[in-house]
């Protein structure tokens, strides 16, 4: 099979790393879903969006080398190269995740089950003619609370819109991915396609021992690897040597994940009918990790004090998920409250990856973590959700006026 051959459009340099962010971060969200949902066509979204990076790519190189003509212009290209390259390792990972399923390398169901339960899904389904949601958008349609799903991105032809706000209007055709839990799924499926959702039937054996320990490792993997991903961007957007250090830590960790993973599938081994059905979780090891190594090079540009161009914070500051910092001031209503009575995500959409406090890191704050005074809240999610985030943390109008 000939590659398909790519030909010079051009394009701006913003918009380019824009959309290589945004695409390799859906991508890793989808082949984790594929994996663990053992969905051949979301896998196949995940091998077209890893084309399209490819494509990203080239033009990305092209629009630098034609952009500079000083060496002073040259060393602040080479960050944009730099964080470009990390995105295309990110993408090439998420492939690799989603050529478990695609060339069915072998990971036990009665681990996908296990891990089904222990995080949320991603769904997949194309909008029918007939479906009650062609026509209308988002705000209309209250997916959310008709079956406790969110929209993260739709595919329209050939064309994506990543984190759809509420204006954002379905079309017939249009293929929609939504994140949620398990349960929601059926609603999301009849709603769209228009038709009674039919769950496969699963038939497997159990025989795998310590079967909690690898759930866990890969779980903490992923999650993992998705803070390094945000944390590094938010490295480069707040130009902090602090957050940066934190995902090199986190590098050093997830290797050591990377040989306990490893060695607990060399220890199983012993205890199955056939090693085949363990190798999908060598690769996925691999790729887990190479997507933390991603991180840690886009975060080695702020480490290495490396000139950063301008476009490079511009880029991740106007992507569809954006990276926002709060520092919650003593007069905030959510001062003393956990995240569990707050439920940010609920009420805002946005995502609260991390806290600094005083000299340490929180990292993925649970629902009994207690927001205090002086906290660093770095969070994402939509421009939307990013705005409802600082209306809800706020100080109340009569203390800015005694202040």
């Amino acid at each position: 099979m000939r590659p398909k051959e790519i030909r010079y459009i051009p394009r701006n340099l913003k918009d380019l790393l824009i959309e290589m962010k945004d695409t390799s971060e859906l991508m890793v969200d989808l082949a984790y879903s594929a994996m663990v949902y053992d969905d051949e066509d979301i896998a196949e979204e995940v091998m077209r969006l890893e084309e399209k990076m490819d494509t990203l790519d080239y033009h990305m190189k092209i629009a630098a080398m034609l952009s500079t003509r000083r060496v002073e212009e040259a060393e602040e290209m080479s960050g944009v190269l730099q964080v470009a390259r990390a995105s295309e390792n990110i993408a090439n990972a998420a492939g690799d995740i989603a050529k478990i399923v695609l060339m069915d390398m072998g990971i036990p169901m009665e681990l996908k089950l296990a891990m089904r339960e222990a995080d949320e899904t991603i769904a997949r389904a194309t909008v029918s003619e007939d479906s009650t949601i062609a026509g209308r958008n988002l705000e209309d349609i209250e997916l959310d609370t008709e079956a406790g799903m969110w929209i993260i991105a739709i595919r329209r032809n050939d064309e994506w819109i990543y984190d759809p706000n509420h204006q954002t209007r379905i079309r017939p055709d249009d293929v929609v991915f939504a994140r949620g839990h398990d349960e929601g799924v059926p609603l999301f499926i009849e709603l769209v396609t228009g038709h009674k959702y039919v769950p496969r039937t699963i038939q497997h054996e159990r025989f795998l021992i310590d079967l909690e320990r690898a759930v866990d490792i890969i779980v903490e993997m992923k999650n993992m690897g998705e803070l390094s991903v945000g944390l590094a961007y938010s490295a480069l957007l707040f130009d902090n040597d602090d957050i940066a250090h934190e995902v090199k830590a986190l590098e050093a960790e997830m290797d050591s994940m990377k040989h306990e993973l490893q060695h607990w599938v060399l220890e199983t081994a012993k205890h199955v009918p056939d090693v085949n059905i363990l190798r999908g979780l060598l690769q996925l090891a691999n790729s887990a990790e190479a997507i933390s190594d991603a991180a840690y090079t886009i975060a080695d540009t702020v480490l290495r004090d490396i000139d950063l161009h301008p476009i490079i914070t511009i880029a991740v500051r106007e992507s569809d998920e954006v990276i926002t910092k709060l520092v919650v001031q003593d007069c905030s209503p959510i001062v003393e409250k956990t995240f569990g009575q707050l439920k940010l995500e609920t009420e805002t959409g946005v995502h609260v990856m991390a806290i600094k406090r005083e000299d340490r890191w929180v990292y993925r704050p649970n629902k009994k973590t207690i927001v205090r005074a002086g906290d660093i809240l770095i969070a994402r999610g939509s421009h939307t959700g990013e705005e409802a985030l600082f209306e809800m943390c706020a100080c109340p109008l009569d203390d800015k006026n005694d202040s």
